[in-house]
């Protein structure tokens, strides 16, 4: 089975995972997706805010690939979990509790 790739040959993300790591976007990404935020506000031409939109993208792919490094087992049984389960955090408690464990979003 082919595996979809960005532009920069990255792995897609599944929604499963970025709801899975979704906590840690929102602390790490905070600054990228507020500005890009505050450009489609003040301009609502799609093209003035690619550069913000790939910003975000970025700080999501390294966000990905350090949880990837530091976790892995837990993040791959977090994402499959909410994969199975069609992203009902409320059934995969269990396997949240232990990637935040292993992942506190303080690091």
């Amino acid at each position: 089975m082919a595996t979809e790739t960005t532009a920069m040959e990255e792995p897609i993300p599944t929604s499963a995972l970025l709801m899975s790591a979704s906590k840690h976007i929102a602390t790490r990404c905070r600054a990228q997706n507020k500005a890009f935020i505050d450009c489609k506000k003040a301009d609502p031409n799609p093209e003035k805010c690619l550069d913000k939109g790939r910003d975000v993208t970025r700080c999501v792919f390294s966000l990905l690939k350090d949880l990837h490094e530091k976790c892995p087992k837990e993040l791959d049984a977090y994402s499959g979990c909410m994969y199975y389960y069609t992203n009902e955090f409320e059934l995969c408690r269990k396997e949240q509790k232990q990637f935040e464990a292993a992942c506190s979003l303080g690091d």
